[in-house]
C-alpha cells in the first residue's frame, strides 16, 4: 500500500442515517504506511475505560472538518486508544489543517487486524495486536483502534466490527 494511504471505507449502505455499515474487506492483515499523515487530534473524558463524552467530542470535530472542507470520503479512519482509565485520544484523516481543533502527524509503519464483538473485548484486542507484532520480532509503539460504527449503529447492523492498527 503506497504511502498515507488506508483501506478503501465502503460508505454506500447506510441504513441508519448515522454511520455506514462497514465492510471489513480489504482492511484485515494490511501495512500501513504513513509519512507526516495529518490528523486531527480530540480528547474524550472515560470513567474506568468507558467514554463519557464522545458522542460531544465527536460532533464536534466532525462539523469542524466540514467547515473546513476537510473531510475525505476516500480517507476516512479514527484512531482511539485509551491514555488512562480516564482519558481517551483520537486522531481523524484529514487532507488538510482544520481551523479551531489541534492538529498533529503521524508517520510510521503499521499493521492492522479486523476484530467483531463487544467494545469489552478491546483488552484482549490490545493483546491480540501487541502479540502481532511481537510475532515480526519487534515490541509495538502504539497501538490504536478504529472503532467503525458507533454503538447504536453496530446493534442495528448486528456486526460491531473494530479494526486494530498496531505500530511496527
Amino acid at each position: 500500500m503506497q504511502t498515507n494511504a488506508i483501506p478503501h471505507y465502503d460508505m454506500s449502505v447506510n441504513t441508519t442515517g448515522c454511520c455506514p455499515k462497514f465492510n471489513p474487506e480489504g482492511w484485515d492483515a494490511q501495512e500501513l504506511h504513513f509519512r507526516d499523515k495529518p490528523f486531527v487530534r480530540a480528547k474524550t473524558h472515560s470513567v474506568m475505560h468507558v467514554p463519557v463524552d464522545m458522542g460531544r467530542v465527536y460532533s464536534r470535530v466532525q462539523k469542524h472538518m466540514e467547515e473546513a472542507g476537510a473531510v475525505d470520503a476516500s480517507n476516512t479512519i479514527v484512531l482511539s486508544r485509551d491514555t488512562s482509565a480516564f482519558a481517551g485520544e483520537h486522531l481523524f484523516a484529514v487532507p488538510k489543517a482544520v481551523p479551531e481543533e489541534e492538529m498533529t502527524t503521524l508517520s510510521g509503519d503499521f499493521v492492522t487486524k479486523v476484530f467483531e464483538g463487544p467494545y469489552q473485548e478491546a483488552r484482549h484486542w490490545h493483546e491480540d495486536m501487541a502479540e502481532l507484532v511481537r510475532a515480526r520480532g519487534v515490541e509495538p509503539k502504539s497501538i490504536w483502534f478504529f472503532y467503525t460504527t458507533c454503538p447504536k449503529c453496530a446493534k442495528a447492523y448486528g456486526k460491531n466490527y473494530v479494526v486494530g492498527v498496531a505500530e511496527v
